[in-house]
C-alpha cells in the first residue's frame, strides 16, 4: 500500500506496456506513445503529485506508476473541489426506534465493524485550516477520498497539444491504449485477514460481513460500504437494500392472493362446467385461423381454465389495488431515507458545490459567449443553433432505434400468425379431447411458449446494440456535467429497454385476441395474416407465461454474465500466474490482474433492478407472484453485486451522488403508468368484468332465467353461435368424418345468433360489459390515485429529525467558520486601535525639560 520508502501512501496506480519489450507494433508508434506518456507524467509531476515506477513481477512487459499525493496537493483541491470535511463530533442526541431491539438482531456485530463516528462537517478551506477537527494528518483524508482527488487531477492534466487544441486525461489515454490500466488499491486481499495492525482491511470485513453468502440475512453495513467505495456505491446498495425490503410486504400480500386463488379454484363455477361433460363436452368451437385449423371441443381448456382461476379471481383485484398504493409508500419512504443519507454522507449541498464540468465538455469549449447573469464572456462548446442541430439529431436517432425494436416486436407477431397455422395442422386434436398432450401441448400454448423464448433471445440481442448505441448518441449530444451525462444515458437506455421488454406483454395484454372479428368476417393482419386470438383458456394466462419466461430468464442471463463469467475470467488468470511464478505478487499487481469496472459502473445494475420494478408494478394483475420472484431475486442480487465488486473487480474510483438521479422520476412515471396498466389488465384481459355483469344482470330475470344470483349458465351465455354455412371459401375448414350433422359452432364473443335481425352484430351484454369495463378503470384509476395523492401529501420527504440535524449542523458551521474568525478580527483590530491611540496621544502630549 506504500512506496518503497514506507511512509508514502499509494493513491492510484498507473499500468502502461514496456515499449522497448513490444516488438508487435511499429517503432514509430511506440515512440509516440512513449513521448505522450512522458509528457503526461511530467505535467503531473508539475502538479505536485509524486510518482514510482516498479516493473511487474510476472509480466516483465508490464510496468506499474505508483501515484502519491502529497499533503499540500491534497489540501489545495479539497478545496477546489469543495470537499466537506470534519469541524467536530456530531453531539445530537439520536432516539432509538421502537424497533430498535428488533433490527439489532440483523445487524452487523459492532465489535467487528465498528460505528463510524459521526461529524459536523464544511467545505475545506485552507486558509481555515485550524478549525477543521485535524488529530492525525495522515487519516484525515480518508483513502476514497485521497482517490478520488487523484482522479480528479488524473483525468485534467494535458499529455499534448494539437492545433491548438490541448489533450488531456487518463481516459483518452487508457482509450488510445497508452496505459492499459487505471485503478486505486483494494487495502487487503479479500479472504486473509491483514498481519499488519497498522494496515487496514476493510475490503477483507466487506467481504465476511456483507458479501459472504451466510450474511445474507444480516443488514448491510452501508456505512462502511460508502467509505469504502465511495457514496455513489453505497446510495445503490441502499437503495437496492431498501427495495428489497419493501418487497417483503408486497411478496406476503402476492401469495397470500395467489393461495386464496389456488384454494378457491375447485369451487370456480365457470371452470366446472368447461371441464363439465354434459356442458364443455357438448361445445363445440369454431376454427381459429382458416382452412387448417379445425372445430375443437371446450373440454380441451379445461387444464388452463383451472390455472386461469388461480390468477384471474377477486384476490387479483385486491392485491393490484394494493400495489398501487404500496408503490407510492415505497417511493415516498425511500424520499425520507435518501434524505437521511444526504445528511450523514454529506451529500446535501453536493450538486450546487461539488459538481465540476465534465473534461470532454472541456476540450470542445471553443466559443465565446457572454454570460446572461454575470455578463461575462465564457467558453461553451457549441453555439445556440449547433446546440439545437445536435438536439434534433439525438432525438431523431432516439426514435429512429425505438421504431427499429416495434419493428422486432410486429416480427414476432407475424411469427405468431404463421406458426400457429403449422402447429394447428401437426398437433393433434380430437373431439373427445382424452389424449393427454390435448390438455397441455396446444396450438395456442406451443405457439406462445416460442414465441416467448424467440423473443427473449431477440431481446438479449437487442440490448447489446442499443447499450453502444446510447453512449454513441449521449456522447455526441456531449452533456456538461458527468450527472447530466449519466441522466441523459439513463433516459435514453430506459426507453429502449421499456420497449425492448414490455412491448411484446403489452401486445398480449391489450392487443392480441382484442380485434379479430367473427368467424364468418375475420380480421386480417397485413392484409394477409388472420388476427391472433388468445388461448381458449384466455390471454391472462398467456401474459403471466410471458412475464414468467422474461423475469426468469432475464435473471438467469444476468447472473450467467455478471458473476459466472468474471469469475471464469479471474480464475484463468490465477491459474496462468501461478504457472509462471512463484514469487510473491505485490497488491498492485494483484488488483490489476482482476476486472476491470466498466466506464458506466453500476449503470446496469440500476437499470436491471428498474426494468425489475417495472414488471412487478406494471403486470402485477396478471401474476401477483412477481413480487415474490423479485424478493429472492433481491435477496441474492445484493450478495452477488456485494462480492463481485469486492473479489472479482478492481476498486472503483469512489465518487459522490446525491441521489439515485434519473432513476427516481423514471420509477414514479412507472408507479402512474402501473394503475393504468393493470386497471386495463383487469378490464379488457381478465374476464372478472363479463363474470361479475354475468352474475349481477344477466343471471337473473329480465335477461337470465335463474331466480337468484348465480354463475351457473355463465359459460353458454357468453359463447355465441355461429352457423357454419355462413363461412367464407377462403377461411372454410376441411369438414372431419367425426363432425357428423352438426351446423353450427360457438365462438368467444356477445353477438346475437344466426336468424336474428341482427344477427352477428354485438348484444346488449357486449355493451353491458363495455360499460361496466369503462366505470371500473374510471372508478379504480381515481381511488388509487387520491390515495396516492394523499398518502404523499402526508408523508414529508424530509424527516423532521434530519431538519433538525441540517440546521444544527448550518448553525455550528456558521458558528465555528464565521464568528470566531470575527472574534480575531475584533480581537486583532482592538490591538492596532489601542496603538494607533497610543502613537496619537504621544504625539499631542507635552513635552517638559
Amino acid at each position: 500500500m506504500f512506496f518503497n520508502d514506507g511512509q508514502r501512501r499509494i493513491d492510484f496506480v498507473l499500468v502502461y506496456e514496456d515499449e522497448s519489450k513490444n516488438e508487435n507494433r511499429k517503432k514509430s508508434v511506440n515512440k509516440k506513445q512513449k513521448r505522450k506518456r512522458q509528457a503526461y507524467e511530467s505535467n503531473l509531476i508539475s502538479n505536485g503529485l509524486q510518482l514510482e515506477a516498479t516493473r511487474s513481477v510476472l509480466d516483465e512487459k508490464l510496468i506499474f506508476v505508483k501515484v502519491h499525493a502529497p499533503w499540500e496537493v491534497l489540501c489545495t483541491y479539497a478545496e477546489v473541489m469543495h470537499i466537506k470535511l470534519p469541524l467536530k463530533p456530531n453531539d445530537l442526541k439520536t432516539r432509538d426506534s421502537a424497533f430498535n431491539w428488533f433490527s439489532r438482531l440483523f445487524r452487523v456485530d459492532e465489535n467487528i465493524i465498528k460505528p463510524e463516528q459521526e461529524f459536523f462537517t464544511a467545505p475545506f478551506e485552507k486558509a481555515r485550516l485550524s478549525d477543521f477537527y485535524i488529530q492525525d494528518k495522515d487519516i484525515f483524508f480518508n483513502p476514497a477520498t485521497r482517490s478520488r482527488i487523484v482522479h480528479f487531477i488524473l483525468s485534467r492534466v494535458e499529455y499534448a497539444v494539437r492545433d491548438n487544441v490541448k489533450k488531456f486525461g487518463i481516459n483518452k489515454l487508457l482509450d488510445s491504449g497508452i496505459y492499459k490500466a487505471a485503478f486505486p488499491l483494494h487495502d487487503s486481499r479479500f479472504n486473509r485477514r491483514s498481519e499488519d495492525s497498522n494496515c487496514p482491511n476493510e475490503r477483507y470485513l466487506l467481504y465476511k460481513e456483507w458479501a459472504h453468502p451466510r450474511s445474507i440475512y444480516k443488514l448491510q453495513p452501508l456505512d462502511l460500504v460508502r467509505k469504502y467505495y465511495g457514496e455513489k456505491i453505497g446510495i445503490y446498495f441502499a437503495w437496492l437494500g431498501f427495495y428489497t425490503q419493501m418487497l417483503i410486504v408486497a411478496a406476503v400480500v402476492g401469495l397470500a392472493c395467489f393461495l386464496y386463488g389456488y384454494i378457491t379454484k375447485d369451487n370456480c363455477t365457470w371452470s366446472q362446467e368447461v371441464c363439465d361433460p354434459t356442458i364443455g363436452g357438448n361445445i363445440i368451437m369454431c376454427p381459429q385461423c382458416d382452412r387448417e385449423c379445425t372445430y375443437w371441443n371446450l373440454t380441451i381448456t379445461c387444464e388452463s381454465s383451472k390455472k386461469l382461476c388461480i390468477f384471474d379471481s377477486f384476490g387479483t383485484l385486491v392485491f393490484a389495488v394494493f400495489m398501487g398504493i404500496w408503490v407510492t409508500l415505497f417511493l415516498e419512504f425511500w424520499k425520507r431515507r435518501q434524505a437521511e443519507l444526504e445528511y450523514e454522507w454529506d451529500t446535501v449541498e453536493f450538486l450546487e458545490q461539488e459538481e465540476h464540468i465534465r473534461p470532454e465538455y472541456e476540450a470542445r469549449c471553443i466559443h465565446v459567449i457572454t454570460n446572461e447573469i454575470t455578463q461575462q464572456e465564457e467558453h461553451v462548446p457549441y453555439t445556440a443553433c449547433g446546440k439545437c442541430v445536435r438536439m434534433t439529431f439525438c432525438i431523431s436517432a432516439v426514435f429512429f432505434w425505438i421504431l427499429l425494436i416495434v419493428a422486432s416486436v410486429i416480427g414476432i407477431i407475424v411469427y405468431r400468425l404463421s406458426v400457429f397455422l403449422v402447429f394447428s395442422a401437426k398437433l393433434p386434436r380430437h373431439i373427445n379431447g382424452t389424449e393427454a398432450i390435448q390438455k397441455y401441448l396446444t396450438p395456442q400454448a406451443a405457439t406462445s411458449v416460442t414465441a416467448s423464448i424467440i423473443s427473449f433471445i431477440i431481446i438479449m440481442i437487442l440490448n447489446i446494440i442499443y447499450e453502444k448505441v446510447a453512449i454513441m448518441i449521449t456522447d455526441f449530444e456531449l452533456p456538461r456535467t458527468q450527472t447530466d451525462y449519466e441522466n441523459s444515458l439513463t433516459m435514453k437506455m430506459f426507453l429502449f429497454q421499456f420497449v425492448n421488454y414490455y412491448s411484446s406483454c403489452f401486445y398480449i395484454a391489450f392487443f392480441k385476441g382484442k380485434f379479430v372479428g367473427f368467424p364468418g368476417d375475420p380480421v386480417y393482419w397485413l392484409g394477409k395474416y388472420r388476427n391472433e386470438e388468445c388461448d381458449p383458456g384466455g390471454c391472462l394466462l398467456e401474459l403471466t407465461t410471458q412475464l414468467t419466461i422474461i423475469m426468469g430468464g432475464k435473471a438467469i442471463w444476468n447472473n450467467i454474465q455478471e458473476v459466472l463469467l468474471p469469475w471464469v475470467k479471474n480464475l484463468i488468470g490465477r491459474c496462468c500466474s501461478a504457472a509462471r511464478s512463484e514469487k510473491t505478487i505485490p497488491r498492485w499487481e494483484q488488483d490489476y490482474h482482476l476486472q476491470p469496472v466498466g466506464k458506466l459502473g453500476l449503470f446496469y445494475e440500476y437499470l436491471e433492478m428498474v426494468i425489475q420494478f417495472g414488471f412487478v408494478t406494471l403486470f402485477v394483475a396478471s401474476f401477483p407472484l412477481a413480487p415474490l420472484l423479485a424478493l429472492v431475486n433481491n435477496l441474492l442480487e445484493i450478495r452477488v453485486d456485494a462480492w463481485k465488486i469486492t473479489t472479482q473487480f478492481r476498486r472503483m474510483v469512489p465518487q459522490k451522488a446525491q441521489d439515485i438521479g434519473a432513476w427516481q422520476p423514471i420509477m414514479q412515471g412507472i408507479a402512474i403508468l402501473a394503475v393504468v396498466t393493470n386497471a386495463m389488465i383487469i378490464a379488457f384481459t381478465s374476464d372478472m368484468i363479463p363474470r361479475l355483469v354475468y352474475y349481477w344482470s344477466f343471471s337473473v330475470p329480465p335477461y337470465g332465467y335463474h331466480s337468484s344470483y348465480t354463475m351457473k349458465g355463465y359459460i353458454n351465455n357468453t359463447l355465441s353461435v355461429f352457423d357454419i354455412s355462413d363461412f367464407k371459401n377462403e377461411s372454410k375448414p376441411i369438414p372431419l368424418p367425426w363432425f357428423g350433422n352438426q351446423t353450427t359452432c360457438r365462438y368467444r364473443d356477445f353477438r346475437y345468433p344466426p336468424g336474428h335481425q341482427y344477427q352477428y352484430e354485438h348484444n346488449i351484454y357486449y355493451w353491458h360489459v363495455i360499460a361496466a369495463k369503462l366505470s371500473f378503470i374510471i372508478v379504480m384509476e381515481h381511488v388509487i390515485y387520491c390515495v396516492k395523492f394523499i398518502v404523499s401529501y402526508v408523508i414529508p420527504d424530509v424527516s423532521q429529525k434530519t431538519k433538525s440535524k441540517i440546521k444544527r449542523e448550518k448553525y455550528l458551521t456558521q458558528t465555528l467558520l464565521h464568528e470566531n474568525h470575527l472574534k480575531v478580527m475584533k480581537k486583532n483590530m482592538g490591538k492596532i486601535a489601542d496603538r494607533i491611540w497610543q502613537g496619537a496621544d504621544s504625539t499631542f502630549r507635552p513635552k517638559f525639560d
